[in-house]
Formats: structure tokens, sequence, C-alpha cells
């Protein structure tokens, strides 16, 4: 998929941007909190309807506006156009439109323009709570299987559900509490399933990318954890009920699932050094796109990078850039502060380029 041209209106602090990219390298440079990131998180926003930052779509609206546009036109592998505008008005539910035409649920989107996103927040996979790592997951599968999708937000209603039951004084009827517990198990189990495929195909397409970048010896890994290997979803949510019932939430289920990412057999958490810990987010998310690619939809992905060689030696810079020079990937978005780095990246590349230059929201041919 080609994103030939984006229009920006009142997105976060870009009031106004009409772009036109080349379909292989974009490259775009300025300081920290100029916009650039905002840009991304802009047409990350097209395809999976969500921005990276903002938990509410409002919050992306520019502080002085009342509403915020994007539009994208693209161009897919087969010729053919298609124009995805998106808008939000304060206090209004946003609307999506493909070819015009709004659709009747966000779901049936996700999927049509498959995107990933490399950026400083990613730190979160390895530092963070076990949110973030399903949210990896997620991203990548609800891409490709709208079934999932659905799962996904039929548990979280559910699991909503029970969890208000479970504070409820006096306590709910045991029936009541068993209607979502069966809702849950039901979608829990379609998504211990796919999560489980997903991370068992995924694991050496990781390791190829950590080892193309790193050049060492290290072994990296990655373990899956899920209530969903201790049986029947249902018995192992129901089995502890009273425990939930004490504590006011659910402890069990797919809610917990965890990945443990290794280096040598240790907890990366734990022993990783910082090049490592950053070797490795960025060996995951172009794993992900690889994987995508080649087991989605059949669409090239769109790859975002944002500000990725902070804490990086000159020889992993070098690798990660000659990679995403290639023709393995297709149009490849990058950011940084530093003109040197996006120099060495066309250096490296026959890919058509073009570059930006971004001053507060402002966004200019590089001259």
């Amino acid at each position: 998929m080609i994103l030939n041209h984006l229009s920006v209106l009142d997105y976060k602090n870009i009031s106004e941007a009409e772009l036109d990219f080349s379909p292989g390298l974009n490259c775009i440079i300025g300081h920290n909190g100029e916009g650039k990131t905002n840009l991304l998180d802009a047409i990350r926003f097209l395809s999976l309807t969500k921005s990276l930052s903002s938990g509410q779509d409002s919050l992306c609206i520019r502080h002085e506006a009342d509403a915020f546009m994007l539009k994208g036109e693209y161009t897919r592998e087969d010729g053919v156009r298609e124009s995805i505008h998106c808008a939000l008005r304060r206090g209004q539910k946003k609307i999506l439109r493909r070819q015009g035409k709004p659709y009747k649920r966000m779901t049936e989107h996700i999927g049509l323009i498959p995107v990933v996103m490399v950026s400083p927040s990613d730190n979160l996979l390895v530092d963070g709570g076990s949110e973030e790592r399903r949210r990896f997951m997620d991203v990548v599968i609800s891409q490709m299987n709208v079934q999932y999708l659905e799962a996904l937000m039929h548990y979280n209603r559910a699991l909503a559900q029970r969890n208000v039951l479970l504070k409820a004084d006096p306590p709910c009827d045991a029936e009541i509490l068993g209607v979502w517990e069966e809702q849950m198990a039901k979608a829990g189990e379609i998504i211990y399933r796919e999560r489980e495929n997903y991370i068992g195909r995924f694991i050496p397409i990781f390791q190829e990318f950590y080892e193309l970048i790193a050049c060492d010896h290290e072994k990296v890994g990655i373990e899956y954890t899920s209530h969903g290997q201790r049986g029947p979803l249902l018995e192992v949510i129901q089995r502890d009920r009273h425990r939930d019932m004490a504590v006011g939430y659910s402890l069990h289920g797919v809610h917990r699932d965890e990945l443990v990412m290794t280096i040598d057999g240790y907890p990366l958490r734990r022993e990783g050094s910082q090049g490592q810990s950053k070797t490795m987010l960025i060996a995951l998310k172009l794993a992900q796109f690889d994987f995508l690619h080649h087991t989605g939809s059949g669409t090239t992905p769109i790859l975002l990078l944002d500000d990725i060689f902070d804490r990086l030696d000159a020889e992993r810079v070098e690798r990660i850039v000659r990679l995403v020079g290639s023709d393995r990937f297709g149009q490849t978005f990058i950011t940084d502060t530093n003109r040197d780095h996006l120099d060495k990246i066309l250096s490296f590349t026959k890919l058509d380029h073009r570059l930006f230059e971004c001053r507060n929201g402002v966004f200019m041919p590089y001259a």
C-alpha cells in the first residue's frame, strides 16, 4: 500500500498540511516537539482509527480548534486507488469514510491499510506492564483477522461487566455472573488460540531480524504464558470466583496473558543493556512488518520509524539503515533530529525518496 497524498487539518499541533509522498523513503527532520511524530501518528490513525499516544480521540484535536480532519489518498498493489477520510468534532463520534462512503463499523476498516510503527514509546514493551505486550500482539493479529478483533471486543465487554458484578453489594446472582463468564470464555478461547499461533510463527522471524541487526552471538527469545494453557478457560475463570469477589476484579483470563522477552535464556528486563533492549524492540517491529506482509492480506504495510537511532552504536544504525532501505520493505517514513542519519539512509538506498523539514507543525520540502 502506498500513501500518495495526505491532508491534515487541526490534528494535534498540525494546523494544516498538504503533503505528497514518495512511494519509497520519506524522511522528516526537525527538532523534538515540532510535530514529526504527530505526522506519523496521523498516518497511523488513518490505518488503525486510533492515536498511538492519545487514549481519547478528542485529545487529537488541536487546542484552538473544534474538530480535526485527516484524508489519505492511497494506491494498492493492484493499482486500485483508495481514499480514506476521518473527521472528529468535539462532543461527537468520529466519522470514517472509504471512497466517500461511511463505514457502519470501524472494525470493517482495520487491516485494509496495514501499518507498523516504531517509536520511543515502544520501550514500554520491555519496561511497562503486561498490557503493553498484549497490545503488541493485538495490533498485528487484528489487522489480519477481523474475527480476532471482534472476539477481543466481546471479551473486553464481558470482562468489564463481570468486574462490575464482582464489586456489587450485596453480591450478584451467580447465574448472571455465569452468563458473562461464558462470554468471556468463548471469546477468550479464540483470543488464546490466535495469540499462541501468532507467537509460534513470529519468533523465528523476530530472531532473524535481531541477528541481522546485532550480528552478535546473543540468543533472543519470547515466551508466551496464558491462563488458556491451564485447561478449559471457563473452568479457569470460575475456579477462584470467591477470590475474585473478594478483590473486586477478575484474576484469571486472557487479559492476564504475558510475553517474557529473553536474551541468552534470561529475562531481557533484568539482564539486557540499553543497546540490547533497543535492538530487540526494533527487531520486534521489523518482524511485525515482515509477518503482516507475508501472512496478512498480501498488502505491503506502511512502515513508520520515529526517532529510532538513539542509544544504538554506529554499526547497528548502519545495519538498520541498510535493511529499511532495501527492497524488502515498502513505503517507509523516518523521522530524526539528526540530518546525518537521514543522509546516511539515503546514501545506502536506490529507492525513490523525499526529504521534509518540520517546524512547529509545518512541513516543507528540504532544500
